[in-house]
């Protein structure tokens, strides 16, 4: 018997110590890096490119199919639409949704924003921070009965990395990173500076090698394979709907039989066919809700809220979005604007604004008022934040400002002017108004300006405006490098040049610290500078919804780190059709 078995443990032994040697070997003596770089954010693939030609996938065992009566088929509507099944060439949310089914990353992040092992069975790091060596589950069949292996991930993130991949923000990140494979279940990272948000960049959706044999990263973007995805997730790819031939108007899924034969596979997962309805409209997505012809339908901003309020025959889910809108000052707008960068300045008109008001009045039951520059479900989260409100300390700090003022003026009827840069929005131009009402009273004359997207974008990128409500994605990780560091302002997201010593010190350390425990304590402290260094003001969360038909069961909502974590609690939902 052991015989017949013999090579598996010689593979599984050999292994084991190719694992030892390597943590003996790379993670006994740290490194030095001098360059900070910025964490790559997610990017989409602007959908540009040409449809590849639609296909209907055939059962993996056409003797197994049931009777269409006896399959239990959930029904969900999206607003938006797809181009392509490729977990590493999104465009839309859409996209991300269907992908994050059919596919597995090496991790994932747990109902506690926490990553977590996916097609990775465990992973160390090096003490310096630089490596990581993911040991992999061995386990694992592509839903074509291919067996997953190391060949697979390092195919892929060399795809990231080549030089002709369309995503050039992801390449250039992806071509820092050296990935060797071990062996056939073991893959080492090595990093160009250490990166403790590292996992979470490993949660995207891995390819099959076998299936993409000869395949370029610039043949990939219209190649076939697009729209006859093979991955290892829950669910595969059953058909495609389209009406003329060209726009994808739906899709199905179903549980995948290689899936069902792993051991996290074998219960649970009750709703047999996932099917997705695609709508240009929430208005007509909301109408088919209505009508029962769609059991679920998530929100796509939380202006949508107050409509999902009223479906009565529903079950609301509610949780916090990730982002945070925020007031952010500009501190190198020019002479007439330079007081910004005036902690006194920056204190006062923080003092002085009551945030609660503009947000109760304008987004009740779409967000709640934020008190950190970090979303408050975050394991890094210091609840021991506090904003007073004390308009008279307002007013001392106000009058030891280096503000000047003319000779022939007193502080006292001296008006200095600026403006707040918003989007042309109803909500959010009432909440700007509010804001500019409530400095009025502290020798300000503040102006809003409400703009369009794309005026808004181009004024935000070029640093042209006083000051601006913004919002910012907030992912599974607390790393905000990109958003307040003074080296982000030219190449990142830091758009009012704010530079702070303590501020550049502790994101430094943050993204740099490995241990957990460690990392709280580092982003604890940022919380507490930028609110000590009015850096920007908080000023509201908004709210994620989901909303599912009464007969669905089992539905949970954890953590959000992106709306497709909608579907975590997947394996446990019931759904007893009409």
């Amino acid at each position: 018997m052991l015989r017949g078995i013999r090579w598996q443990l010689l593979a599984l032994f050999g292994s084991i110590i190719l694992f030892s040697v390597v943590l003996g070997l790379r993670f006994l003596s740290p490194s030095t890096e001098e360059q900070m770089t910025e964490t790559p954010t997610a990017t989409m693939l602007p959908a540009t490119a040409t449809i590849a030609p639609t296909f209907t996938p055939q059962p993996t065992d056409a003797t197994s199919i049931e009777p269409e009566s006896t399959i239990t088929t959930f029904t969900e509507g999206i607003v938006g639409r797809i181009q392509r099944l490729n977990p590493v060439l999104i465009s839309t949310q859409a996209e991300r949704d269907i992908t994050s089914l059919i596919y597995d990353g090496l991790v994932t992040i747990n109902e506690f924003g926490e990553p977590a092992p996916d097609l990775a069975s465990d992973w160390v790091v090096s003490r310096d921070g630089y490596e990581y060596v993911m040991q992999l589950r061995q386990d694992i069949l592509w839903q074509d009965g291919i067996p997953f292996t190391a060949s697979d991930v390092v195919f892929t993130y060399q795809l990231l990395a080549d030089s002709d991949f369309p995503l050039t923000e992801l390449s250039n990140f992806w071509q820092t990173v050296e990935i060797e494979q071990l062996g056939d279940y073991l893959v080492r990272f090595r990093l160009a500076q250490p990166l403790a948000s590292f996992p979470t960049l490993l949660t995207d959706g891995i390819l099959p090698q076998h299936a993409l044999v000869g395949v370029t990263a610039s043949q990939l973007i219209d190649h076939p394979f697009n729209l006859t995805p093979v991955g290892t997730g829950a669910y595969q790819l059953e058909t495609l709907r389209s009406v003329n031939g060209q726009q994808i108007d739906g899709l199905d899924l179903r549980v995948a039989p290689t899936f069902r034969q792993r051991t996290d596979g074998q219960t649970g997962y009750a709703i047999e066919r996932l099917q997705f309805r695609f709508y240009d409209t929430f208005d007509a997505a909301i109408t088919d809700f209505v009508q029962g012809d769609i059991q679920g339908l998530a929100s796509s901003s939380m202006f949508e809220r107050p409509q999902m309020l009223t479906l009565g025959s529903a079950n609301l889910f509610a949780q916090i979005e990730p982002s945070v809108t925020a007031l952010i000052f500009n501190w190198d707008e020019g002479e007439e604007t330079q007081f910004f960068s005036d902690l006194r300045i920056r204190r006062a008109l923080q003092l002085g604004l009551n945030r609660e008001n503009p947000v109760v009045q304008n987004l009740l039951n779409q967000a709640v008022v934020a008190d950190s520059p970090l979303r408050p479900d975050s394991w890094a989260y210091n609840n021991g934040l506090s904003y007073p409100l004390d308009p008279a300390q307002a007013f001392e700090l106000l009058e030891n400002a280096t503000i000047t003022v003319p000779e022939d003026a007193d502080f006292g009827d001296f008006r200095y002017q600026f403006s707040i840069l918003v989007l042309d929005r109803p909500a959010l131009v009432s909440i700007a108004n509010n804001v500019a009402s409530q400095w009025g009273q502290f020798n300000f004359d503040v102006s809003v300006e409400a703009v369009s997207a794309e005026q808004y974008n181009a004024r935000l990128a070029s640093g042209d405006f006083d000051v601006a409500i913004v919002d910012y994605e907030l992912g599974a990780d607390p790393d905000v490098f990109a958003y307040w560091h003074a080296d982000q302002h030219e190449t990142g997201l830091n758009y009012g040049s704010i530079s702070n010593t303590r501020i550049n010190e502790l994101l430094e350390r943050g993204r740099q610290t490995t241990s957990e425990s460690a990392r709280i304590d580092v982003y604890r402290q940022f919380q507490a500078e930028f609110i000590n260094e009015a850096i920007a003001i908080p000023l509201y969360y908004p709210i994620y919804t989901y909303a599912v038909d009464t007969s669905v069961t089992g539905v949970q909502l954890g953590f959000i780190s992106s709306p497709e974590d909608r579907f975590r609690t997947l394996q446990a939902w019931t759904y007893q059709s009409p």
